[in-house]
């Protein structure tokens, strides 16, 4: 007797054999649902970034220290990752993506109240461990239910979507906080996150093409661990670690540098992060790019212009350091939304777990994030804006190589011994 095929976990849009194709109505709701969270998840864990000046000034503490506010939240974020692949593997993506945004959204709510730099730093570091369930599963969930022919799409229309937030994080949190303190800034993005948690739970499907794996120790401490064995997954993390601690880095400081002489911004310095909102296309003429020059060429070609960026900052010119901030963030987002995708990729044809491939690539970006982000400031204090050049230099020029490097590895054999760069997929 034959026994029927199992039902699908979700009898709304369930997946299509060969997975949601470009056009269909879970294809655009799912999409939908993870720009609304991805926008969410990085503009909670940003919006701190231009406020550094006035969180150092409201709790006493050096500009140096202050970045600390943003670092523990990244930090915890990159340690959550390596758990968070084998929790999903068990639980479900879209499960461990919902969760994340409400106990995010939670948490963020109560550092507005934060009463000492302790307590803030706490909730902070609190709110990154829920914040990485999001993009921890995100793009694994993208690769197991999009159709092959979408994944690339698929990808640049996400990282899009925290593009988005990072520009939101960065644009609104100044306005916000000449009204009603940083705490205000806090509570709306906060309110973001839950209506965002809500918005994904009734747009993204459940997992049709999942299956759920057993939850061991083991796997929960080696699980993400184990995708570094990979010398092509561990280059493209060491690209991630490079490129972000380079852009955050900068981010971190140039908001000292300007409320600085011969600047002297005050509040107005949140105009500088009006550099930002490129950053939003970029995945998209990204994607095109690597499509015709390759994808190792295209990531180069990113962290070139990251580079440049940093240097078309140095004179002291707002016209300057905006302009420069806007090559360095069309550079950084042309390189992460093709290596992130990248790695999920290489895991998938290599037969490894795509959820711990992105979470290898995600906790070396976030470490970046925190140790660069950290150092900038302390090197701005010792060094001015001429040593956050230096460090920023020197840091891209680890991510190029990383990258050149990986590219050269990834080449299929060809018949007849030659070798080709692996397509975008």
């Amino acid at each position: 007797m034959t026994t029927a095929p199992p039902a699908p976990s979700s009898t709304r849009d369930p997946a299509p054999l060969e997975g949601h194709r470009p056009g269909s109505r879970a294809y655009r709701r799912t999409l939908l649902g993870l720009a609304a969270g991805g926008l969410a998840n990085f503009s909670l864990l940003y919006y701190v970034q231009p406020l550094l000046p006035q969180v150092a000034a409201h709790y006493d503490v050096s500009a140096g220290a202050s970045a600390q506010v943003l670092s523990v939240t990244t930090a915890a974020m990159a340690v959550a990752l390596l758990a968070v692949g084998p929790v999903a593997d068990r639980f479900g993506r879209v499960e461990v993506m919902r969760w994340s945004l409400l106990a995010s959204g939670v948490l963020g709510l109560a550092s507005a109240f934060a009463p000492t730099w302790g307590s803030l730093l706490a909730l902070r570091g609190l709110a990154g461990v829920a914040l990485a369930g999001l993009p921890a599963v995100a793009l694994a969930y993208l690769r197991e239910e999009m159709h092959p022919g979408a994944h690339a799409r698929a990808n640049a229309a996400y990282i899009a979507g925290t593009a988005v937030g990072g520009a939101v994080g960065r644009l609104v949190p100044g306005p916000l906080a000449a009204l009603g303190g940083w705490p205000l800034a806090t509570e709306v993005l906060s309110i973001t996150t839950l209506l965002a948690a809500v918005a994904l739970w009734a747009l993204v499907p459940r997992s049709a093409r999942f299956t759920p794996r057993p939850l061991r120790l083991g796997s929960v401490l080696t699980g993400t661990a184990s995708a570094f064995r990979d010398p092509v997954v561990a280059l493209l993390c060491a690209v991630g670690f490079a490129s972000m601690g380079t852009f955050v880095g900068v981010y971190n400081a140039v908001a000292f540098r300007l409320e600085a002489p011969p600047f002297s911004l005050g509040h107005a310095v949140t105009l500088v992060y009006l550099a930002y909102p490129v950053g939003i296309v970029t995945p998209s003429v990204a994607q095109l790019l690597a499509r015709r020059r390759g994808r190792g060429p295209a990531v180069v070609t990113g962290l070139v212009l990251l580079a440049v960026g940093v240097g078309v900052t140095v004179p002291p010119s707002v016209v300057a350091v905006v302009a420069g901030l806007g090559v360095l963030t069309v550079g950084f987002f042309c390189a992460h939304s093709l290596v992130s995708g990248w790695a999920v990729d290489r895991a998938h044809r290599q037969g490894r777990g795509t959820a711990q491939a992105s979470s290898a690539y995600l906790f070396a970006y976030y470490v970046g994030s925190a140790v660069m982000g950290a150092v900038a400031t302390h090197v701005w204090e010792d060094a001015g804006w001429a040593g956050v050049v230096v460090l920023a230099t020197a840091t891209t020029a680890v991510a190029v190589t990383a990258a050149a490097v990986a590219a050269r590895l990834d080449r299929p054999a060809r018949p007849g011994g030659q070798r080709g760069l692996v397509a975008d997929r």
